[in-house]
């Protein structure tokens, strides 16, 4: 009974590590088609929902150091929008850290919680940043 709930937990930790690279990988993705295609060709395709940067559930977003949203592969009407006062389901702002953790550190992984749009459950959630002339590239996935 011990090794099946081990393999079971394995292979969840495998799935989040993936889920990680992928998010990982996604940003990396973005952050060169940026730099090699200027940033209003980038911001669009970043927000079209049927584009390159929308893959299953991940998505890239793009805010500016103050939170402003650039782009947004999960909800092209938040472009345009102020996100820096956005808080989790615990309260915590989280928009404030990742900004912090981009200016402070390049890049890193931000933890909150959010409504996973399909549970409709409020779930862990880590956020991959990275910090590329002034804005701030982003993908996250839940960790379940």
């Amino acid at each position: 009974m011990a090794v099946c709930c081990f393999i079971l937990g394995l292979a969840i930790s495998n799935t989040y590590a993936a889920g990680q690279a992928d998010a990982q990988a996604l940003v990396g993705k973005g952050v060169a088609f940026y730099k090699a295609n200027g940033k209003d060709k980038a911001f669009a395709e970043f927000s079209n929902p049927k584009g390159q940067f929308t893959k299953g559930d991940l998505y890239i977003f793009v805010i500016d150091t103050k939170g402003m949203t650039m782009a947004h592969g999960g909800n092209a009407k938040l472009v345009g929008k102020d996100m820096s006062e956005l808080k989790d389901a615990d309260g915590k702002f989280f928009m404030k850290e990742i900004i912090k953790t981009a200016n402070e550190k390049g890049k890193g992984w931000v933890d909150y919680k959010w409504t996973n749009p399909v549970t409709k459950k409020v779930d862990d959630k880590t956020t991959y940043v990275e910090k590329v002339d002034g804005y701030v590239f982003g993908c996250g996935i839940y960790k379940k």
